[in-house]
């Protein structure tokens, strides 16, 4: 009798236990900046590992619909997300009296990737050649909004652009309706392979090699989550890198990962565009530079004032305002780059 007593007590004791556990866990949304795609994997990664739960985190990640990862966190509805840095500077720069302006807290592409990419059968084979021609892209497309910096940087002329939903971009560069299009490398290069595009047919404009010194996506938080759950947001980054520095080593798995979430995931194809994004964003000259996660104050303001330019924002971007690296993990725990 007492031992069944003591056993009831023991198991009552551990649900109790498991049950505070589970009431501690900080829960947290988080929206990515389009679908479960090749880099969406080093976020779900950590997720589906449990190592957002193992820091006390109750971490959903989503992929994006309708509004960006900007809005959705502005708009107090997410918590997190990831964004393009320029996108954000415009929206600070654009909505200074906004109640909640979101924040950026760790740098995942160290240098912009989007590029400029014609097919070598139109001729172009530089930079300077694109004066006059016809380019389409997205009207949000990054690449598009900051091609007037690589235009002054590349002494590019007036160029005719035309507009299209993303799924069609490569459609109508593959069939010869445009000269060139923007949008980032990991993302067209591979859509023009599924239309039957070779990519040694495909010519290639890096804006990080052609002048353009911008940081590209980053992971941004609502500042209100930075007030009041400031140690959430330094266990999430935490258990964020760790989560990626497996899914840089080793992308199959990362992207198993996403798979066991979206079920829908094309692996072989998703494997090649995170390799893809960490050879063209992520595994930078910059990002090894400067270390992973973390800016140049210098670079950013100078990023800030290009934005502001090429933007042509209401006011100018306040460029320590849209940055806070207080919650970066060490320096250490940032070394997650492969070695060479």
């Amino acid at each position: 009798m007492r031992k069944r007593f003591f056993l009831q007590a023991a198991a009552a004791a551990m649900a109790m236990t498991w049950g505070h556990a589970q009431a501690a866990e900080t829960p947290l949304k988080f929206q990515l900046d389009w679908r479960f795609e090749g880099p969406a994997a080093l976020f779900v990664h950590p997720e589906q590992k449990g190592y957002f739960k193992q820091a006390g985190l109750d971490v959903n990640v989503e992929a994006a619909s309708g509004a960006g990862a900007i809005q959705r966190v502005a708009s107090g509805t997410h918590d997190l997300g990831f964004a393009d840095l320029a996108a954000l500077m415009e929206f600070h720069a654009n909505n200074p009296d906004a109640p909640i302006k979101p924040v950026a807290i760790m740098v995942i592409y160290n240098t912009t990737p989007a590029s400029v990419m014609a097919l070598k059968k139109s001729g172009i084979t530089k930079a300077s050649e694109l004066t006059g021609k016809k380019l389409g892209a997205p009207i949000f497309d990054a690449g598009r909004r900051t091609f007037p910096i690589f235009a002054q940087a590349n002494g590019v002329g007036d160029v005719q652009w035309s507009t299209m939903d993303p799924q069609l971009r490569e459609t109508m560069l593959a069939r010869g309706d445009l000269d060139a299009v923007t949008g980032y490398t990991f993302t067209s290069l591979l859509n023009l392979e599924a239309r039957g595009i070779k990519r040694e047919d495909v010519v290639v404009l890096p804006y990080a090699t052609h002048g353009v010194q911008l940081y590209g996506n980053v992971i941004i938080a609502s500042p209100k989550l930075i007030a009041e759950k400031p140690e959430a947001v330094r266990a999430f980054l935490k258990a964020f890198t760790r989560g990626a520095k497996e899914g840089i080593a080793n992308p199959e798995a990362a992207i198993a990962s996403m798979k066991a979430k979206d079920g829908l995931v094309n692996a072989p194809l998703e494997v090649k565009r995170l390799k893809l994004t960490i050879e063209t964003a992520i595994d930078s000259a910059g990002a090894r530079a400067e270390g992973f996660g973390q800016l140049r104050t210098e670079r950013l303001q100078a990023m800030a004032e290009q934005v502001s330019k090429a933007y042509a924002t209401k006011n100018p971007v306040p460029a320590r305002a849209v940055w806070n690296g207080s919650f970066l993990p060490s320096a250490a725990e940032l070394n997650i780059l492969p070695k060479r």
